[in-house]
This record gives C-alpha cells, structure tokens and sequence, in this order.
C-alpha cells in the first residue's frame, strides 16, 4: 500500500465521502445513539448532506481511492471518519494530525471534538493520541426533521 495523499475535498469526491461516512457512522454509533437517529441516518441522508460540507472537508488518499475524510468547523474537529477497510492502517492518525494542524492554522489554542460516550475504540484512538476526555457533552443532532440529544464526550486537545 502506498502512502495516503491528504488533499481537499472536491465535489466529486462527495458521493464516496457519503458512502465511507455513512458506513463508519453506522458501523461506531450502532446501539450509541438514540434509535430514532440511527434510523434517520440513510445513506441517502449522508449523499444529502455532503455535498454541503465539501468546503470543509479533507479527504484521505490511497492509490487513487478515497479513504478517509475529516471535517473542521473553526476549532471543532467535527468528523473523522475512515473507510472501515482501512481501520489499523495509520489513515485515521494522519487525518487527525491535519484537522489539529487545521485547527490551530486558524488561530484557536484548543481543539475539540465529540465522541458518542460508548464508542471505546474511538476514545481510546483519541486518548493515545493526545486528546483528554474533558467531560460530558450532550450532543444535539438534528436528523430527519426531529433533534436528538446523542450522549457524548468532549475531548480536548492544545491546539498547535
């Protein structure tokens, strides 16, 4: 495997993004998060969605297939996601370097991000990386006309 390529995302990348989000998304917050959230969550919610956050959005390349992507919204680290074909490859720790390194080109000290409460292997990916568990966060998500409230952490990290 050759070394993924970080580079922006683009409008044609947004219908594989919608595909690796909506897979990873279900795949680490199955039986986290509100039913009625999970349901709302399509893959046609997640091809509706994208193509909104292009702007913000790096995406993670390997021989020419995007992989993996990150989302950075000022000084939130809104979405790492990485195609679970990819988990264990080193794609995920790239991605979160550049959305810290993101963060901090915009001048914020701190980064923070959410992580759905349950998700273990997301919270242990952020700890040994840095990142410290700075409390509870209900996380408001609005999805298929209805907001839920997802139990969540918020992690920190000095941005720099």
């Amino acid at each position: 495997m050759s070394a993924p390529i970080l580079r922006p995302g683009t409008e044609d990348d947004a219908p594989v993004v919608a595909d690796i989000w909506h897979r990873a998304w279900h795949l680490a917050h199955a039986g986290q998060v509100p039913d009625g959230l999970t349901a709302a969550r399509t893959l046609e919610a997640f091809h509706e969605r994208t193509p909104m956050r292009v702007a913000d959005t790096t995406v993670a390349e390997v021989e020419g297939r995007v992989v993996g992507f990150i989302m950075v919204d000022g000084d939130e680290v809104e979405q790492v996601f990485v195609d679970p074909d990819q988990h264990g490859s080193g794609v995920a720790a790239l991605l979160l370097d550049e959305a810290e390194r993101q963060v901090a080109a915009t001048g914020h000290g701190l980064a923070w991000l959410a992580v759905v409460a349950g998700n273990a292997r997301a919270r242990r990916f952020y700890e040994k990386h840095g990142w410290s568990d700075d409390g509870e966060l209900p996380y408001e998500v609005s999805a298929g006309g209805r907001t839920y409230v997802s139990p969540c952490r918020r992690y920190v990290k000095p941005a720099t």
